[in-house]
């Protein structure tokens, strides 16, 4: 058997196909494979925020992905009960406006662009296992298509972009750090007659949600639960989902008015990071790095992991570096970016009630519209957490509500 592909890429979701398209842009011979066929819809939260956004149009896509006709997001509201904060998230690469299409859309439009830029694109493969050379390395794919069809493809790189549970992980081993339990169970629907125009999220003791505004003039609204209420929930989550909103009077009264037009999705996801690859082999987007979606981050971190991801490979494909030593300056940069929000994203997932000096923080934040815009920015992934946190920034603001 020859060398076969440069890569195969396997997941075409908006991990595996921003990697491969990225790596066949750079003149490399890939193959991207999938269990699904496209377009088809997954559990997904939506929202691109402002980077993910400043990625589709690095790369000639963000039209495309707005084509499907889901309205510009430039506001994030966060209703604590007592207070309100609200605002506009500071800019990445010019621009703060944030999209949520449907995943039918957008996966196809990276699917697409892959294919356009030379990727091989192979629809209804189930990957099994990986092959080996006799150094141990990975050297390829073992799996199925369409009918039971043997599918055996050999590559210098086998990347895994097939999701928190990635069989190409797991037949690796790749080594998991910095795990946390599953902490919130989600579920989700879509709405119409419930128009909103910004990224709005409503936070009480135990319970929390949130709506955003996607495609076809469909509201999108997420409410999660503590992990432990997980099985009550969903032996009647109907009612659990709709008596939630009767914690914010006026958001129940304007659900009650509206249709819903879905069925509900639900999950919850564990914490944890993976090794970003090893002898042949690589990972990511969440088969790399996985977190609750209560931020909203999956998407924007995939299209960011794609780049680094793909610029690594590149340079071990191209001999520019070892493909060692390129896949762990990747593992260094996605993680060093990633943890601030990490540790943000699982404290907000407990639903606990924030602590007396954090609560203190909040409602000072609230009257001042330069912190309000601050903290939306955390969540829109335009300010870290480790920046908005440090006493350097949250002193003046406090000092300011202290003498107002």
């Amino acid at each position: 058997m020859d060398d076969g592909y440069d890569a195969i890429v396997v997941g075409a979701r908006c991990a595996g196909s921003p990697t491969a398209m990225l790596l066949a842009r750079s003149g490399h011979r890939v193959l991207l494979v999938d269990r699904a066929t496209f377009p088809s819809d997954t559990v997904s939260t939506l929202m691109i925020h402002a980077p993910g956004v400043a990625a589709l149009r690095r790369w000639g896509l963000l039209d495309a992905v707005t084509a499907s006709g889901c309205p510009p997001i430039d506001r994030y509201t966060f209703d604590f009960g007592a207070f309100t904060i609200a605002g506009t998230p500071r800019p990445c690469e010019g621009g703060s406006t944030a999209y949520a299409p449907r995943r039918t859309h957008l996966d196809r439009v990276l699917v697409e662009a892959a294919v356009a830029a030379g990727a091989e694109l192979r629809e209804r493969v189930t990957v099994e296992d990986v092959l080996r050379d006799d150094d141990g390395a990975v050297a390829g794919i073992v799996g199925h298509g369409p009918g039971g069809r043997p599918v055996r493809e050999r590559a210098r790189v086998v990347i895994g972009a097939d999701g928190r549970s990635s069989r190409v992980a797991r037949a690796v081993g790749a080594e998991e750090y910095m795990d946390r339990p599953r902490l919130m169970w989600s579920a989700y629907t879509y709405w119409t007659g419930l128009p909103v125009d910004a990224f709005g999220t409503v936070a009480r003791p135990g319970r929390g949600w949130a709506s955003l505004p996607t495609s076809d003039g469909l509201t999108l609204v997420v409410v999660g639960w503590p992990y432990a209420e997980a099985a009550a929930v969903k032996a009647d989550l109907e009612r659990h989902y709709l008596d939630s909103f009767e914690l914010a009077p006026a958001f129940a009264e304007r659900v009650r008015a509206a249709t819903r037009v879905d069925r509900f999705s639900g999950a919850a996801v564990p914490n944890t990071f993976r090794a970003t690859g090893g002898p042949g082999w690589a990972l990511v987007g969440d088969a790399g790095y996985v977190k609750d979606p209560i931020t909203a981050q999956g998407i924007s971190d995939a299209l960011r992991d794609a780049e680094l991801c793909a610029a690594a490979v590149d340079q071990g494909l191209r001999g520019e570096a070892s493909l060692a030593d390129a896949l762990g300056r990747y593992q260094f940069e996605r993680d060093t970016r990633s943890l601030p929000m990490y540790g943000f994203t699982t404290g907000l997932a407990t639903l606990e009630p924030p602590a007396p000096e954090v609560a203190q923080l909040l409602a000072a934040v609230s009257r001042d519209q330069a912190a309000m815009d601050d903290f939306v920015s955390m969540t829109a992934g335009t300010l870290s957490p480790e920046e908005f946190f440090s006493p350097e920034h949250i002193g003046p603001i406090l000092s300011a509500a202290g003498r107002g």
